[in-house]
């Protein structure tokens, strides 16, 4: 018997890649104006200096009024972190923040959004595959199943426009690049997050990959006519900053580490139909069936991959 399970961690990693998907449009409208690195690197400063302030702000609280339960073990780190977990938490900053983040942006500004979201859909693939490969997590033949017909889904929606041997092949090699980072940084990141809160973990490693990115990226900074940079694209490096960051990010490790690496990431999935469906509202593309078709087909692969396999009695 595998009976469905939807809990309020669903729905908040469906509400994650509502965020996802409209960060494309997001950040795609901003590069139009600012250099992608140097609009990156300002999010990431934002995002690093909300959850390290945070951090300080919750510990600082009184044991009474920090809560219990899923709140303390989200946002709580009881006890200190120290010896390995710091090299742990500096690796996962350098591969997980300052790598992705620069080959991802710049994979986004080099390619087509189809390209990405499709190359992108090679993630929960990639885990999905790791964790096997290593132990970590079983993988039955449904959850397989949930992650070919999610990937099905995908190229219905987005394979129209694929052109990896065309100008954007550059572009998509750096996002799967990006790709592979993200991987190793969700797996990589279990390991700490079963001592230490999502927010913690995190954060740390956000503010340390921040400090490598920033001076890595600093001539893209220094060549930026900031004073022509308008209020919109503040506003919408903050946005990004906030949600697509600080908010996802909590939501996405916290998932991790209650229903495993292999089946959080099958909702990365879901973020292309959100941005081809803010594309049709925002950018007025039109929609066809084909498209219709893939997008039931991504839902549908990723209620297979929620579904937890009970043994029978014996």
């Amino acid at each position: 018997m595998t009976p469905f399970h939807f809990r309020r961690i669903d729905a908040l990693l469906l509400l994650t890649a509502i965020i996802w998907g409209t960060n494309y449009a997001i950040i795609k409208h901003a590069f139009r104006e600012i250099d992608p690195q140097a609009f990156n690197a300002i999010r990431m400063v934002v995002a690093s200096t909300v959850f390290v302030a945070f951090m300080v702000a919750i510990r600082n609280l009184p044991a009474a009024r920090r809560g219990g339960g899923s709140f303390a073990g989200i946002f709580y780190t009881p006890s200190p972190i120290r010896g390995r977990d710091w090299v742990r938490l500096a690796a996962l900053g350098l591969v997980g923040q300052s790598l992705y983040q620069y080959w991802f942006v710049g994979g986004l500004a080099g390619t087509s959004v189809s390209n990405a979201a499709l190359i992108l859909a090679f993630t929960p693939v990639l885990i999905a595959l790791v964790s096997a490969t290593v132990g970590e997590e079983r993988v039955t033949a449904v959850h397989w199943l949930g992650v070919l017909l999610s990937l099905s889904g995908i190229y219905l929606v987005v394979g129209g426009g694929l052109s990896v041997g065309g100008g954007t092949f550059r572009g998509d090699l750096t996002m799967f690049a990006a790709v592979c980072c993200w991987a190793v940084y969700t797996m990589g990141s279990r390991p700490l997050m079963r001592r230490h809160s999502p927010v913690a973990v995190t954060g740390l490693s956000m503010a340390i990959g921040t400090s490598v990115y920033v001076p890595a990226v600093a001539s893209h900074i220094r060549a930026v006519a900031w004073r022509g940079v308008s209020t919109g694209t503040w506003v919408a490096a903050v946005y990004s900053a906030l949600f697509a960051l600080c908010l996802s990010y909590t939501i996405w490790y916290a998932a991790v580490r209650e229903i495993g690496s292999a089946r959080t990431s099958a909702y990365s999935n879901v973020v292309p139909i959100v941005a081809m469906a803010a594309a049709v509202i925002f950018l007025g593309e039109p929609i066809d069936l084909r498209k219709v078709a893939g997008a039931a087909a991504v839902l549908i692969g990723v209620a297979l991959t929620r579904v937890k396999t009970v043994n029978p009695p014996e």
